[in-house]
């Protein structure tokens, strides 16, 4: 066995590194305006509730945001070892928006959050709202500056080459919304929102199970669900609309994900499963529907599509693994789909908080929005190769000089922290995750407080006339007397 090569072990460093960092953005994006949402609808109903599950949701935001960040700051530590090359052939445009991203978008964040966080009683109801709006509008403005860059580097625009081989920019226009970024940062959005939305009612979820009386563990499922059943198809849609602009401007990409091999001159089939067989160039053990692909691509049974025999070997991705991650991706939201319209056949029946197994099903499909976000990236990011940026740089020359055990060792230890750092960090989480929403600040699940129904401003009420009854004198003798006189008293609040 042949020794890895400096630029597969490069690959596999960035690859490991972003794939933990994706996954941190991909929710607090969808996290940040749930809990938007959860905080206007406390401020218009004064439902204690909605206050609860912010307070909930906004401590398990503050830490997955920081793990974002911690994760972030090793991509450009990585863009100036492994891939100075493609740094500074790419400088010139990638930089500026790599800059405004951190300009426009997270000192947005960063400046709002910490009033997001413990401002509500010391900068009133109106501002800490217009923060916690500050904050979800920055996590939008991040993704969008971060997927235009991405997008750059899929569908390049707006450029010309200087006279030492770097990217210019001539039209600032052309290079922020160059023709696939529309159609990435909606798929890329409404993936973050689903992803969140799994997360919650997954919680929830799991708190139903224990409790399925639980009102605040109600009203998230109901929200998540219908979160589901409201985006999942937005998704497909938009993810349609993203593989025709791919096909127009990547069709190598589009080729892999088929399972194209060969040409089909008078409709393709789809194939929904198989074994990419590289060496013989075909699918193997396939199980396909004839001309599905042309009409799906090309709204015709018998459009013709290019396949793989078309395109020089070194041109050509690692099929194997986009023809999976595409399938696992598509697979997924089908599966979000199901239980969005599950749920949304138990509220009819008005059966939604007591169907077990609906909730059992949300708790397993907690992690999904991670996988499918993963598979996603994969499916963009690998069916791009051999290119760094498509069709002009090839990944093979953006690496740096730099010997394959220096980069081995690095991502050695990348490997070794990252599972300590962040394996500590999503222990943390799932920790904060299996309490139910309140219960660090009331008892309500437990014994006569649950059955007299006091809710936790109720409670906070009772507790502030227990105390004034006893700085004006009342009279204690007789609550000794009689136990219950206590439990007597938050009965008639």
């Amino acid at each position: 066995m042949e020794p890895l090569s400096a630029e597969i072990l490069a690959r596999a460093q960035f690859a490991f590194t972003v794939s933990f960092h994706i996954i941190f953005p991909a929710f607090s994006i969808g996290l940040a305006s749930f809990l938007a949402v959860l905080n206007a609808l406390w401020l218009k109903t004064r439902n204690d509730t909605y206050l609860t599950l912010f307070e909930y949701w906004k401590k398990i935001f503050a830490v997955a945001f920081a793990m974002g960040v911690v994760s972030g700051i090793v991509m450009s530590y990585q863009f100036g070892t492994n891939w100075s090359v493609f740094a500074d052939k790419t400088g010139p445009i990638l930089g500026p928006l790599m800059a405004y991203e951190v300009l426009s978008a997270f000192f947005l964040e960063a400046g709002f959050l910490g009033i997001m966080l413990f401002g509500r009683k010391r900068v009133g109801p109106g501002l800490h709202m217009f923060a916690t709006a500050m904050v979800a509008f920055g996590t939008l403005m991040s993704a969008t500056w971060i997927l235009s860059v991405n997008s750059w580097m899929q569908t390049p625009a707006g450029y010309s080459m200087n006279e030492v081989g770097q990217f210019v920019p001539e039209d600032w226009w052309q290079i922020v919304f160059n023709p696939s970024f529309p159609y990435r940062l909606v798929h890329m959005v409404l993936a973050a929102y689903l992803t969140t939305a799994f997360v919650v009612a997954g919680v929830a979820g799991f708190h139903l199970l224990r409790d399925n009386d639980h009102q605040a563990s109600r009203r998230m499922f109901s929200m998540a669900m219908w979160m589901a059943v409201i985006v999942t198809p937005l998704q497909i849609v938009a993810g349609d609309f993203h593989g025709l602009n791919t096909l127009e401007h990547q069709p190598v990409k589009i080729m892999a994900m088929e399972g194209h091999y060969d040409s089909h001159p008078e409709g393709a089939p789809l194939i929904l499963f198989g074994i990419p067989n590289a060496e013989e160039k075909r699918i193997d053990y396939a199980v396909q529907i004839p001309k599905l692909s042309s009409l799906i691509l090309k709204h015709d049974l018998n459009a013709p599509l290019e396949g793989l025999d078309t395109v020089p070997d070194d041109q050509e991705p690692p099929v194997a693994i986009v023809f999976w991650s595409f399938r696992l991706m598509i697979g997924i939201g089908f599966a979000m789909l199901g239980v969005g319209l599950w749920a949304l056949w138990r509220r009819w029946k008005k059966a939604l908080y007591d169907d077990r197994w609906l909730h059992r099903t949300t708790v397993l499909m907690g992690p999904a929005g991670f996988v499918a976000v993963l598979a996603g990236w994969i499916t963009t990011e690998v069916g791009r190769q051999p290119y760094t940026v498509y069709g002009l740089l090839r990944t093979s020359d953006s690496l740096a000089p730099i010997a394959a055990p220096a980069v081995a060792t690095s991502l050695l230890a990348f490997v070794i922290v990252y599972f300590f750092v962040f394996g500590a960090g999503t222990f943390y989480l799932l920790r904060m995750m299996s309490k139910a929403p309140g219960a660090e600040s009331t008892k309500l699940n437990e014994g006569p407080l649950r059955t007299a129904g006091i809710t936790p401003a109720t409670q906070v009420k009772s507790d502030a006339l227990d105390k004034q009854s006893r700085t004006t004198g009342a009279d204690s003798t007789d609550k000794h007397s009689h136990p219950t006189g206590a439990q007597e008293q938050h009965d008639g609040i």
